[in-house]
């Protein structure tokens, strides 16, 4: 998780059909690494304890906070592991088929609800979890997530064979349209399960959803599938971002004004006639039409930076090559015409930084120059004076006192 205002993390959701082998945990422990998780969501421990030492079998050091379900002698269980130093994890619910916790992030305080599933695998079971799954009361507002193996398909594509119960799929899709879930499509894998035999069945069994909110709060959460083995379950890894992709805005660069094609692409553009009858339509239509223009000029222009840096190298090869010759009468020229160009593209270059306000033109422009500091100086001491003009008295006295020794 990054510690930026952009948050990012990953979930590591996956049935592992057991985890009391050491071969399982060096298993485990591989895709953890390759998943380079935050969380880790196990389903089917076939497990009904779990302490720190024993997770250290198959976690990093990392994850030092847990919950879990116990498994009923040699089947179900689930474990929620995370790393302590990102979020605080609270339980506030688990039955037979699933366990929720309740995250902090301690980069922000930000809370969201996570629940692991596993659904049974009997047909009254199903039912007893479909009609338990829709019943659930929350509240619209919840950032909520709900991962895990639900042994259930919700159409008929989910199957690599003909087949699969309707009613199954009728019940299941009920309750997640009850509950206004948000399906997270998986990435490169239509399905997460196979009966391992030499010709298999498929068939998507696990599934990541989340509440509308969460969509809103986390716009950047994706799926993709891992390796099968050594389970029969793939495991699922989701990707939870902030970020939101950034919009393809038009932005008229100022220094562009000193170009000299892009005067003559204005001129040229915005003589031309534009069938429209009314004056406001059609100056809307000038305005399209020379945006759509200036965008297919501003992609024949090299970077400024790169076309700086360029100039910069050409220059010193020629000054280098001046040390042992005398420069014929082309290169002295070319030099000159060089040296002209990088001035002008200098100042267009501050143009540009000046465009992006004030605090990025401090970073970038003169920062570090004694121009800069001297005036900051200048300004710090005028507003400090500005304001002992509105004190009075001994505290007055004081802050003159110590301006004194500012200014020495």
């Amino acid at each position: 998780m990054n510690s930026s205002t952009t948050r990012n993390w990953k979930v590591l959701s996956w049935n592992v059909r057991g985890i009391n082998s050491q071969s399982k945990w060096d298993a485990l422990r591989d895709k953890i690494t390759e998943s380079e998780c935050d969380v880790i969501c196990f389903q089917e421990t076939k497990k009904e304890a779990f302490d720190l030492q024993f997770i250290r079998k198959f976690c990093p050091s990392a994850f030092d906070s847990f919950e879990f379900l116990p498994s009923v002698g040699a089947s179900g269980g689930m474990l929620v592991a995370w790393k302590g130093s990102l979020f605080t994890g609270i339980k506030i619910f688990s039955n037979a088929y699933a366990i929720s916790v309740e995250f902090t992030s301690l980069h922000n305080l930000d809370k969201w609800l996570l629940t692991n599933v596993y659904g049974p695998c009997t047909s009254d079971g199903k039912v007893e979890f479909t009609n338990w799954l829709k019943n659930i009361n929350m509240p619209e507002d919840v950032d909520w997530i709900l991962l895990g193996d639900f042994n259930l398909i919700r159409k008929h594509e989910n199957r690599n064979r003909v087949g699969g119960n309707v009613n199954d799929m009728f019940l299941f899709n009920e309750a997640i349209s009850r509950l206004g879930l948000v399906e997270i499509p998986l990435q490169g894998k239509k399905f997460t399960w196979s009966n391992m035999q030499p010709s298999p069945l498929l068939e998507k069994l696990d599934w990541v959803f989340t509440s509308l909110a969460w969509t809103l709060s986390y716009p950047g959460t994706s799926v993709k599938a891992l390796s099968i083995i050594p389970s029969d379950h793939c495991p699922c890894v989701v990707s939870i971002s902030t970020s939101i992709p950034r919009g393809k805005i038009f932005r008229f660069e100022n220094y562009w004004l000193s170009i000299p094609t892009f005067q003559q692409l204005l001129l040229h553009n915005w003589s031309h006639e534009v069938p429209q009858g009314d004056s406001a339509k059609r100056l809307t239509a000038k305005f399209k039409s020379l945006r759509k223009a200036i965008k297919d000029w501003q992609r024949s222009l090299s970077p400024l930076k790169n076309t700086i840096t360029n100039i910069k190298l050409v220059t010193q090869f020629l000054d280098l090559i001046e040390e042992f010759r005398d420069l014929n009468l082309e290169e002295w020229n070319f030099r000159v015409i060089l040296k002209e160009e990088l001035l002008s593209l200098l100042e267009q270059q501050k143009t540009y930084w000046k465009q992006r306000g004030a605090i990025k033109w401090v970073k970038f422009g003169d920062a570090s120059t004694y121009f800069f500091h001297a005036n900051a100086t200048i300004r710090y001491r005028k507003n400090l004076i500005a304001s002992l003009e509105s004190d009075s008295g001994e505290v007055l006295q004081q802050r003159k006192f110590n301006m004194g020794s500012i200014q020495r």
